[in-house]
């Protein structure tokens, strides 16, 4: 049958006259072949259909079952956002009870909200840092025996900043308490293919549900994304029915065959791509170790680790949390440095560290220009007091909450108000930074004067601050 790019290929050298979508019509004598037009089609005769695959979709949905050992595998073109809102709609009823990681995605809430779920949160240790680490697993249990009636567990692993929790553990706990576990596992494709992390991917810890994106970390095209699924908790047909329903009914080929070409390079090529993967990050902690005022995080959980210390922290190396908490400069201008200075675009920035994300297709000199950058930056810092910088570091905490995330946005009985003005009073809106679009509060809690001073350190530094209506400075509070 041959893979899906070559099946583009040929039919497109067959000249058939496309009387169908897309517009574009694949006529690149008048639109030129700067983009793929040519192989650009929809669910034509021998092309199969995502949503009810039968044929060469269902070879690469196989195939993705094969690598990854699961119990069935879906591809998806519209990210982990739509299989999180799929995998969540296909486990729980209307107005659930869930334990949730209060540092999960912005699209775990939208699907705690349009099922109008109640959730009970946990909150990740945080470093002195101000880094997010683990989920605890005690906290899970204890939370499993206060609320008997939670019917999901769903948490972040990897973190954005790389931290990898027990998932294993978390799975075990939950399992004796008949709860399955969800986990956003968007930032952690390549863990089964990394020598010393791959019995830490979420899969191999015995998740019910795991979401990646191979867009992040794997050589995939934005939007490619992966849903598996395996033991007796998740029903298949459910997970299907509510991909239909939140994944778009007009799926990309080339985003599919972006895919099959992914899961080809991982399948015959992807032991010495890791390996040399594995020495180039090898390379690059050892030369960060003479950093002076930068630090590298890995380099520091690597270091308690050997002292015994965290030592049940995760931490996946391809994430290079980059820290300024003990310099003059703020992560938001690290990175402005780097772009502007040594033409280095990276990830995001926080208040005290930016990040920088690597992949098997980084080369050793990829490695090699970010290392002399950030030796030459750290040459020209200045050392700063880390005392001050903790003492204004961005805590996560639990608001109070009032009314549920769906009786909130429903309610019209409400106000615009500068943020600075609105201590006391009930959100109607999401408020976050982005990336990594962890909600700083949801709708239905209570804007405290600690939120307020966090919305004052973002402004401060520059990071951009992103509400649901877009207002910002104001908030969309409602009325008492």
């Amino acid at each position: 049958m041959g893979n899906l790019q070559e099946k583009l290929e040929e039919y497109y050298n067959e000249n058939y006259l496309p009387m169908h979508m897309p517009g574009h019509k694949r006529n690149i004598e008048l639109l030129g072949e700067k983009l793929p037009y040519k192989i650009d089609v929809t669910e034509i005769d021998g092309f199969d259909d995502l949503h009810h695959a039968s044929g060469i979709i269902k070879n690469i949905e196989e195939k993705a079952k094969k690598i990854y050992e699961s119990k069935r595998s879906f591809i998806l073109v519209n990210g982990s956002t739509c299989g999180i809102l799929a995998g969540m709609r296909a486990t729980v009823n209307f107005k659930d009870k869930v334990l949730v990681a209060r540092n999960c995605h912005k699209s775990v809430y939208n699907a705690i909200e349009i099922n109008g779920l109640d959730p009970i949160y946990m909150l990740p240790k945080i470093g002195e840092d101000g880094i997010d680490r683990n989920i605890d697993c005690n906290e899970v249990e204890e939370k499993l025996k206060e609320n008997k009636d939670i019917k999901l567990v769903i948490l972040t692993s990897p973190t954005y900043e790389g931290v990898i929790s027990n998932i294993k553990s978390i799975v075990e706990i939950a399992h004796r308490y008949n709860v399955p576990v969800l986990v956003d596992e968007a930032h952690g494709a390549h863990l089964r293919f990394m020598e010393n992390l791959s019995d830490k991917e979420a899969l191999k810890g015995g998740a019910d549900i795991v979401i990646q994106s191979l867009h992040k970390t794997l050589p995939a095209l934005t939007g490619t994304a992966l849903l598996h699924i395996q033991g007796d908790f998740v029903k298949e047909e459910n997970v299907a029915r509510e991909l239909a329903i939140f994944e778009t009914s007009s799926p990309s080929y080339i985003l599919m065959s972006s895919i099959e070409e992914c899961l080809d390079i991982i399948e015959n090529d992807g032991k010495e791509l890791f390996r040399k993967y594995k020495e180039n990050l090898n390379y690059f902690y050892n030369e960060t170790k003479s950093l002076k005022k930068l630090k590298i995080l890995g380099n520091e959980i690597l270091e308690k680790e050997n002292k015994k210390v965290e030592n049940d922290i995760f931490y996946d190396y391809g994430k290079i949390v980059i820290k300024t908490d003990e310099t003059n400069i703020t992560g938001k201008e690290l990175s402005n440095i780097l772009r502007k200075d040594y033409k280095i675009e990276l990830e995001m920035a926080s208040i005290w560290y930016s990040i920088a994300m690597t992949s098997i297709c980084d080369s050793k000199e990829n490695f090699k220009k970010l290392i002399y950058a950030l030796k030459d930056i750290d040459n020209k810092l200045k050392t700063e007091e880390k005392q001050q910088k903790i003492e204004n570091k961005i805590d996560i905490f639990l608001p109070q909450k009032e009314i549920s995330i769906l009786d909130a946005i429903k309610n019209s009985n409400s106000k615009l108000e500068n943020y600075k003005e609105v201590e006391g009073k009930i959100s109607k809106e999401y408020i976050w930074v982005y990336p990594p679009g962890i909600p700083l509060i949801t709708p239905g809690e209570v804007i405290n004067k600690d939120i307020i001073k966090k919305i004052e350190g973002f402004e401060k530094a520059g990071i951009e601050v992103r509400t649901t209506f877009d207002k910002f400075p104001k908030i969309e509070v409602l009325n008492s």
